[in-house]
């Protein structure tokens, strides 16, 4: 008999099932929350643990062995630039979907339910006296320690980057630093392994109490909504990442089954944070070079989100066409411009993108208070934002390297075949 390969994606998917079961069946019951919070609250507390130890110790192994100022300078024009367009296009995409297919036509907002949003409400007040500029301002830290507590991924990563020159200027003297963060991102992508042996019962956790308490219930009203941003999305990944890596002469498929399992973990707990060392060590072994994967990955979580600013563009219209508001091209255009600046400056506060739309809404003249009908559905839909924000950082980390002309080939197929035999045995 062939012994069955019980993999992480299945027992993450096992997890995401019975999650959904118990869920549903204890709708409403406030008990759920109580015994399921702290295996969640383990589970997210591990992944946030080694995130910043992988990032830092990686960026800076990647960064000292690159060592051209020239060269690392030109990478972050490069990505930049590549965060830019394709983010744009998720934007028009957002809006092209959300003028063809009309979602907000015809709800009847008498037979929705509104959630509150004060706490997002709080966090936009803030947020609104933060420019564009001050985003790039603040990715100098007055504070590295500060930096790291708050989780700054902007700022930790200037600062690593930065380090890993001056690791590299130094020549011979640098080479025991060098060997010492070599070790500690060696020792922390071990340590991963372990912490993702949990991952089943922190996606269980985390889905049994979103159903609990949200029901699958809510998504009914509002369903036209939510599939058109799951089918706007899987176009988004089939036809827009498709031609990317067509240009680039990507294989899309195998990427994406190198990924699955991170994939369906980011997808089960709306957190990309959760399978951001996993993914950098898949990507360094199938061929993207250390130093290119630990800048354009980080620096993606905050640059980089399509699935998000797609799911903007489509919410903003969804909610004028409840309300009846007509937008001109030329106010979805003002709209696509506020978006592009709005989702960049704020992409590390809490409720992304329902931060983003209250400070954008307003500027179009859309009724900000219609944010609280799709609240209570949020969770299903950052599900799919999060995983499609993943799909689109392992395609960029990809393009770049072939870019920059130092994507292995050859290690990218090796890598391949390995992971054939080793699901086929």
């Amino acid at each position: 008999m062939k012994k069955i390969k019980f993999s992480l994606a299945v027992q993450i998917f096992v997890g995401l099932i019975l999650g959904i079961i118990i869920g549903a069946v204890y709708y409403g019951n406030p008990s759920v929350s109580t015994y399921l919070q702290p295996i969640a609250d383990i589970f997210m507390h591990s992944i946030k643990m080694i995130v910043l130890p992988i990032v830092v110790s990686s960026i800076i192994a990647g960064i000292a062995g690159v060592g051209d100022l020239k060269k690392i300078g030109k990478l972050g024009f490069k990505t930049i630039l590549y965060f830019e367009v394709v983010t744009t296009i998720a934007i028009i995409l957002g809006l092209l979907f959300g003028n063809i297919f009309q979602p907000g036509a015809g709800v009847d907002m008498a037979h929705l339910s509104k959630t509150d949003i004060s706490s997002y409400v709080e966090t936009t007040k803030n947020v609104e006296e933060h420019s564009f500029i001050d985003t790039f301002v603040n990715i100098i830290p007055t504070n590295i320690f500060n930096a790291f507590a708050q989780g700054d991924m902007l700022a930790v990563v200037f600062f690593s980057v930065l380090f890993g020159i001056g690791v590299a200027a130094i020549g011979e003297r640098g080479k025991p630093v060098l060997a010492f963060f070599q070790g500690v991102a060696d020792t922390m992508f071990w340590v991963t392994n372990q912490i993702m042996k949990i991952a089943p019962f922190g996606v269980f956790a985390l889905i049994g109490i979103t159903v609990s308490k949200f029901g699958l219930s809510s998504l009914i009203p509002l369903g036209k909504f939510a599939l058109l941003v799951y089918a706007s999305m899987l176009f988004l990944v089939v036809v827009v990442f498709g031609l990317i890596c067509k240009i680039a002469k990507i294989k899309l498929m195998p990427l994406l089954r190198l990924v699955k399992d991170e994939l369906l973990l980011a997808y089960s707990t709306a957190s990309s944070e959760t399978v951001l060392p996993r993914v950098m060590q898949k990507l360094e072994s199938y061929g993207c070079p250390k130093g290119i994967t630990s800048f354009v990955l980080p620096t993606g979580y905050t640059f980089n989100l399509d699935g998000a600013t797609l799911y903007q563009a489509l919410a903003a219209l969804f909610i004028a066409q409840m309300y009846g508001v007509h937008l001109s091209i030329a106010e979805q255009i003002s709209l696509m411009l506020v978006l592009m600046l709005t989702s960049k400056g704020i992409a590390a506060v809490p409720g992304t993108s329902f931060v983003v739309l209250l400070a954008t809404l307003g500027s179009v003249g859309i009724p900000v208070e219609g944010l609280a009908f799709i609240a209570g559905i949020d969770r299903i839909l950052e599900m799919a934002r999060t995983a499609v924000n993943l799909t689109g950082n392992c395609v960029a980390t990809v393009f770049i390297a072939k870019w920059e002309g130092q994507f292995d080939e050859e290690k990218a197929n090796s890598y391949i075949d390995s992971i054939k035999k080793s699901a086929a045995a």
